[in-house]
């Protein structure tokens, strides 16, 4: 005897409203959504995310800071800042031969701990 699983996550007839579909897809294709999608694509590094994590956390940090938090080689967290700094994700200012990273703005901030807090919650749920 073979089971069939209960299809809950779609429609068991195909309709849609038209009003709804139109003014969401016109607002959809007003917008350009690459430089988000580059941010969150950037961020589905684990590696990369634990460097916002960790900017989050401190106002600045110098570039061994990172390392030594997240437990990666200089060159590493150089390269994974450098690719954050190009997408805007990040900001860096030199003192002598230090190099010190900060986040670039509140709105960053506000979305890798958003996401932070959801995982924490998701992760309770399974």
């Amino acid at each position: 005897m073979t089971k069939v699983k209960n299809q809950v996550d779609t429609c068991d007839v195909f309709c849609y409203d038209e009003e709804k579909v139109t003014r969401v897809s016109s607002m959809i294709e007003a917008e350009n959504l690459s430089p988000v999608a580059g941010i969150f694509k950037a961020l589905a590094d684990e590696t990369r995310l634990k460097i916002a994590y960790a900017l989050c956390q401190e106002e600045e940090l110098c570039v061994c800071d990172v390392a030594t938090i997240i437990g990666a080689t200089v060159a590493t967290v150089s390269h994974h800042l450098r690719h954050l700094r190009s997408l805007g994700i990040c900001k860096s200012r030199r003192e002598g031969k230090l190099v010190f990273y900060s986040l670039d703005d509140d709105h960053v901030e506000m979305l890798v701990t958003t996401a932070v807090v959801h995982g924490r919650e998701v992760g309770v749920r399974e």
